[in-house]
């Protein structure tokens, strides 16, 4: 193991209930694909291929062993009774889609109207990796970040909007590069007064943006 490395936790997966597999396994694993691909596993270039795919996975795939409700557990009531829309727009993120394994990528936009206090602005930023560094759907990633918000912060309302381009689309497929996914889910006040999604709308789209 690379002792730089960060190793993968070996509880059982959480989506199934099965045990993971070991790091070795998971090296065989590549190997094999390599050869099926139709490239030698053992030459040069490739021969420590699998290892460092294993590493990169333990990266963009760490969300697996980070907990939403963690992230989001520390509020800040002294606000100056500020109850008004917080809002974190443009946050990047980099996930993978769960029918084809390719990535996807873009931007997401976060708002909330407080109750008893706030959350740390980049707590945003680091619930919605949680989210974006497992196998997703985008209609699935939406929801699951606006819940774990609800279920920690208990706002009056909040809105999530993700956008983002799929490379299952861009690279394979109809191969329609540029072509740009959106996903929205809203809660409280913002599902329920329209004036609330048209402030959401009007903020997103500053004249800066």
């Amino acid at each position: 193991m690379d002792a730089t490395a960060k190793p993968m936790k070996p509880a059982l997966v959480a989506e199934n209930n099965t045990k993971r597999p070991t790091r070795e396994e998971a090296e065989a694993a590549v190997k094999t694909l390599i050869a099926w691909a139709g490239d030698n596993p053992e030459r040069e270039g490739m021969i420590d291929t699998p290892a460092r795919v294993v590493r990169a996975y333990e990266e963009v795939f760490e969300g697996y062993n980070q907990d939403a409700a963690e992230v989001l557990s520390r509020t800040f009531e002294e606000v100056g009774g500020y109850d008004e829309i917080v809002f974190v727009r443009d946050i990047p993120f980099y996930s993978h889609c769960e029918h084809h394994m390719v990535p996807f990528f873009g931007k997401a936009h976060i708002a909330y109207l407080p109750t008893e206090g706030v959350v740390g602005l980049s707590k945003l930023a680091r619930v919605t990796d949680v989210f974006a560094k497992r196998l997703q759907t985008q209609e699935t990633m939406t929801s699951q970040i606006i819940d774990a918000i609800n279920d920690a912060l208990n706002p009056r309302g909040a809105a999530v909007l993700l956008e983002a381009e799929h490379m299952c689309m861009s690279m394979r497929g109809v191969k329609k590069h540029g072509a740009l996914t959106v996903t929205q889910r809203f809660t409280g006040v913002f599902a329920e007064e329209i004036s609330e999604q048209q402030r959401f709308f009007s903020m997103l789209n500053m004249s800066n943006r």
